[in-house]
């Protein structure tokens, strides 16, 4: 796909827009102020790919703690900020790689000033957000409601508000739980603007209606070629959203490296249990994150040789035992409680081959 070229805009030690590759973000659900649970879920964020992590910010113990934060991570930190421009610029002094406002709630144009100025000199990026929730009234009463093109004018409007103060660091987010909507913003924002795009489906819900709504969005956005940053937001633990977020750009052939976990839905000739057996190997594969290989899960003889076919490497299992492929061809046949070690087993070797 041909990406849209935006500006190169720097986080940290991360750079995106002018064709970098599309990075992937998540926020902590754990308090801000409690360092040592933040941290170890950041941690647990950069261990399943994150990129980029964005912190609440609405107390100034919560600005403080950014500092010890920010030292025992290895990924940039950002800083979400609303209604009070003192916790921006305090979260900046401690150390934020980027801060996140949407100016129409920040307040008057000295304290929006204040905020820029304060990034200007410490050479921060600002984060510009609007979504559907937080529309100005003036602007939902011109279109008669949530639009489309109601986001994109009130995100003009506040890059307009920050450019005017002689500032362009900027990375612009508008966001929806309205899929359509959504799609439909970032075709029209994309072609105003040549500012990174941060793209998500906010308030998608839980893991499995969040991941269906955010793979349909973000799969259309990203396929346009539209997109700098994403973050899939589910209700639930922040390292499912790097999870899916993961698929989607792999999918999309964004992102390479990694195992691709491949298995047949189950039916009535199914002897074993599939479904727990390919939850462990989806586990098992977050271990050679250093391979880019296709690995096939199947339940029967009927599809299992033509799916491993396709796949680097495949199990079928049945009626006790299972098989092991490899490009299709049977390496070796063992009783079913072996066959995840068999697999594990031939991913260490694939890995050694390859290195």
């Amino acid at each position: 796909m041909n990406r849209k070229m935006t500006r190169t805009i720097r986080i940290g030690d991360r750079v995106i827009g002018g064709g970098n590759p599309v990075l992937i973000q998540s926020m902590c659900n754990k308090r801000t102020e409690d360092v040592p649970a933040v941290v170890e879920q950041i941690l647990r964020l950069e261990e399943a790919g994150c990129d980029i992590v964005r912190v609440a910010v609405p107390t100034m113990e919560a600005a403080g703690a950014i500092k010890e934060i920010r030292r025992r991570i290895h990924i940039p930190l950002v800083a979400d900020i609303h209604f009070d421009y003192r916790l921006a610029i305090a979260a900046m002094e401690c150390g934020a790689d980027k801060i996140r406002i949407n100016p129409g709630n920040i307040g008057s144009r000295e304290r929006v000033e204040a905020v820029v100025e304060k990034a200007r000199r410490l050479e921060i990026p600002i984060r510009v957000g609007v979504n559907s929730g937080s529309l100005e009234k003036a602007i939902i009463e011109k279109y008669g409601g949530v639009t489309a093109e109601g986001l994109v004018e009130s995100a003009l409007l506040q890059i307009q508000r920050i450019e005017e103060m002689g500032y362009g660091n900027l990375v612009v987010s508008i966001k929806s739980s309205d899929v359509l909507m959504c799609v439909r913003a970032h075709e029209l924002i994309a072609k105003k603007t040549d500012y990174p795009l941060h793209v998500g489906i906010t308030e998608a819900g839980t893991v499995a209606a969040g991941n269906i709504k955010s793979a349909v969005g973000l799969g259309i956005i990203l396929n346009e070629g539209i997109g700098d940053t994403i973050r899939v937001s589910l209700a639930g633990d922040p390292v499912e959203e790097v999870r899916s977020a993961r698929l989607i750009l792999r999918t999309l052939g964004l992102r390479k490296g990694g195992i691709e976990v491949v298995a047949c839905p189950t039916c009535g000739r199914t002897r074993i249990d599939l479904i727990g057996l390919a939850g462990q190997v989806e586990k098992m594969a977050e271990q050679f994150d250093h391979l880019d290989i296709k690995v096939a899960v199947m339940g029967c003889a009927v599809n299992g040789p033509g799916e491993a076919r396709e796949a680097d490497l495949g199990i079928a299992g049945g009626n006790g035992e299972g098989l092991l492929f490899r490009k299709g061809e049977i390496v070796r046949k063992v009783p079913e409680d072996q066959l995840l070690s068999a697999l594990y087993e031939e991913l260490c070797n694939y890995g050694k081959e390859i290195s």
